[in-house]
């Protein structure tokens, strides 16, 4: 038997971390898994806990690792963290250690709706992500994902935390479309993308197999819960996005959603060969809640 895969994961207390360290550990693969905050670890896996990622400290634990999955970043930005610091200068940050540290693969998950075209704060860091780590001629896979659900995405968490309120606020008319993907089938990704040349150098649109509209997969959730739907006047949405940092969607949640961002799913299902969930039976079954 060859040497077992060493595979280290930043960001790793986030809902995709936690399901991608656990299906890896499963697969008896060392895990160097390194976060802000203290986590619970799985077995086959060294846990550091670096609050700057620092290089010294981690370099010599992490060097000649077979991969890095780089899965830390913002959606939303506030006064003490933004995007040109997270999303841009600590992916900078990575992608040289990664560099250094001799490791033969590096996997970003950047955003459904990047490009060069871009003019939404967001997307411009993420696209800067990007081409960091292409510029570093390190071999990589991007991935460009849409919402990634599970019984504890960011998304449900706010979704079951509204029906306990009895309501759930839509932005808009709610009719834009969204193109979700299972998180089982997101682990299983970024495991082939690490094993499979095919997925070398390559940027991908990690998307489900179905587009449905923002309302339609909020109502398929509720499973006909007595949940009031509250439609709120896109203007009015960007106001409260824009004063109020309470309010349930930032500026770039709502230009995510208007933006009605859909990718290239045949493109992902010809490369890796996989038969993917129906989030839509998901959600019929209430296997999310």
């Amino acid at each position: 038997m060859g040497k077992p895969l060493q595979i280290v994961i930043t960001g790793a207390n986030g809902f995709v971390a936690k399901n991608l360290r656990k299906y890896l550990s499963e697969k008896n693969i060392h895990l160097i898994s390194i976060s802000r905050k203290n986590f619970k670890s799985f077995k086959n896996e060294t846990k550091i806990i670096s609050k700057n990622y620092e290089q010294k400290v981690l370099f010599p634990k992490i060097k000649n690792s077979d991969a890095l999955i780089h899965l830390i970043g913002i959606g939303k930005q506030s006064t003490k963290t933004d995007y040109e610091l997270i999303n841009v200068q600590l992916t900078q940050k990575i992608t040289d250690l990664t560099k250094k540290a001799k490791i033969k693969k590096l996997v970003y998950t950047s955003g459904l709706g990047v490009s060069s075209n871009t003019s939404s704060g967001y997307f411009i860091s993420k696209f800067k992500a990007e081409k960091s780590i292409i510029n570093s001629k390190i071999n990589y896979t991007i991935f460009r994902p849409s919402y990634i659900v599970g019984k504890s995405d960011p998304f449900t968490k706010y979704l079951k935390k509204s029906i306990k309120k009895k309501k759930i606020i839509i932005p808009g008319s709610g009719k834009y479309s969204i193109q979700p993907i299972f998180i089982d089938d997101v682990t299983k990704l970024i495991f082939q993308s690490i094993t499979n040349k095919k997925f070398d150098n390559k940027i991908i649109d990690l998307v489900g197999p179905e587009i449905i509209s923002f309302e339609k997969y909020i109502k398929l959730f509720l499973q006909k819960r007595n949940t009031k739907l509250h439609h709120v006047d896109i203007e009015d949405a960007y106001n409260l996005a824009i004063t109020n940092s309470k309010f349930d969607y930032g500026v770039d949640d709502l230009n995510i959603l208007i933006g009605s961002f859909v990718g290239n799913h045949k493109k992902l299902s010809n490369l890796s060969k996989t038969k993917f969930q129906s989030i839509q039976e998901l959600l019929k079954t209430g296997a999310l809640l």
